[in-house]
């Protein structure tokens, strides 16, 4: 199979904006689109069939309207329709395994058991094999507008600077480039008990914390800056919490791209804190992307 972003359909707002948004980023990462709808009640093909008994049309229709829209806005991208005998979870893991991507719709600020499908959408997100972007309605990029190759904002990466990352920076910065757009490198760190003194803030040990984050986040960046010339690049350290430091650098953002370990301890949450908060709280689109 060719390489693919797929995007998960159930005919919801969230996710023909987010198949909207994934045909955007295949477009400019010269992919093939997949649609993909999933029901274990669809009949084995061919039914052949009139509209009125084939118990497939709707599924059908939604790929098409969906397939059609995109296509007139996007003309030269290819783009397969996918309709799945199976339950939703269990076939977007499988497409997760055979895609540079999967793109789902996100009812934002909802319960987390909201998200596309159900209570579908986290355990996608937290047990996919590649990187899951979960898309708002209203997202740049999203809605049936004057196509532009110029969404604005930046691409924002949080760091925690410590453990293997490269996955999540080749994420970042292919991102990055493929829609033109600066990339800045976020490190959020809360400042240690002893940094608090009865007026205040002991000013010279934060700024020995600032400037030691600060060196650490120069040396994990310096490859991936050598190797993406093309993407101006910032970096920023927070003395605040790396949830509050992330959300208060994505405000602007295009695209926030967040990390999940893929190995965590069996009663750990899914999701660490800063991926839960971009999650539910971020505007922008959220790239979950998992690394070791």
């Amino acid at each position: 199979m060719d390489p693919v972003v797929t995007v998960g359909l159930d005919g919801s707002p969230e996710s023909l904006a987010a198949a909207r948004w994934a045909a955007g980023q295949a477009e400019r990462r010269r992919l093939t689109l997949r649609l993909l709808h999933a029901w274990p009640m669809l009949a084995p093909e061919p039914t052949r069939l009139p509209a009125e008994v084939d118990q497939n049309y709707w599924a059908k229709r939604l790929v098409h309207n969906a397939r059609a829209e995109l296509q007139a806005r996007h003309p030269s991208l290819t783009i397969v329709g996918n309709l799945v005998a199976d339950d939703a979870e269990h076939a977007l893991l499988q497409a997760a395994s055979e895609s540079e991507m999967v793109v789902l719709g996100s009812r934002g600020l909802e319960p987390v058991a909201s998200y596309f499908l159900g209570d579908i959408g986290m355990p996608v997100v937290s047990r996919a094999a590649r990187p899951v972007v979960l898309v708002r309605a209203g997202s740049p990029g999203t809605e049936q507008e004057p196509i532009s190759n110029d969404l604005g904002g930046v691409v924002v990466v949080a760091l925690k600077l410590h453990g293997p990352c490269d996955d999540l920076l080749e994420f970042a910065f292919t991102s990055a480039a493929a829609l033109g757009a600066p990339l800045r490198a976020v490190h959020g760190r809360s400042l240690p008990l002893h940094a608090h003194v009865p007026w205040g803030v002991d000013h010279d040990l934060t700024e020995r914390i600032r400037k030691e984050a600060h060196t650490d986040l120069l040396q994990v960046l310096r490859p991936w800056r050598e190797k993406f010339p093309q993407v101006i690049a910032a970096d920023s350290v927070r003395l605040e919490s790396p949830a509050r430091a992330v959300l208060h650098a994505a405000a602007d953002a295009a695209l926030l791209v967040v990390g999940r370990r893929e190995h965590r301890p069996a009663l750990a949450p899914h999701l660490g804190g800063v991926a839960s908060a971009a999650v539910h709280h971020a505007r922008c689109p959220v790239a979950v992307v998992p690394h070791g």
